[in-house]
């Protein structure tokens, strides 16, 4: 078996997308926590002593999905053209959706970009809130769709 990140004399290396086709590549992500009530209502009021949870994961989110390449070993620095992100409220379970949707021309997908930008988010939300819950689980991290490159598109099935 060979290896796409191990050389001929089985070292590390960077995968070589230099004869790739650049092309246009999109990838949407999730994930989710779930906190107590508590939590959740005061993320909602924007009383937490950190400040605004929402806008701050946002911006994390976005900086995260801008630094994947130098968080993920072998990941290539791309030049993104946009990364889009939302915080979605999940009342019945006291709960945040975080969905980031990264896009670029190039040689290479996205998928990376849009799951570390959703983690660094949930990571945020986390951070801010756990004066009062430090018992939020974070999970459901995925990838919900992909297009452009030779791979083609993929889209996640819905769970029955």
């Amino acid at each position: 078996m060979t290896f796409s990140h191990l050389d001929a004399q089985n070292q590390p290396t960077m995968v070589d997308v230099s004869a790739k086709e650049s092309t246009h590549r999109v990838a949407i992500a999730s994930g989710k926590i779930r906190m107590g009530a508590q939590a959740y209502q005061a993320i909602l009021d924007n009383t937490l002593k950190k400040g605004p949870v929402i806008q701050t994961a946002i911006v994390a989110a976005i900086m995260g999905a801008k630094q994947t390449s130098t968080l993920i070993p072998m990941c290539h620095p791309l030049n993104l053209s946009g990364v889009h992100v939302q915080v979605l409220e999940c009342p019945q379970e006291s709960a945040f959706l975080v969905r980031v949707r990264v896009q670029c021309q190039g040689q290479t997908g996205v998928e990376m970009e849009a799951l570390t930008g959703v983690s660094v988010g949930l990571l945020t939300i986390y951070d801010m809130a756990k004066s009062l819950d430090k018992s939020m689980v974070m999970g459901e991290i995925q990838l919900e769709q992909k297009s452009g490159g030779k791979s083609g598109d993929y889209t996640i099935m819905a769970k029955e």
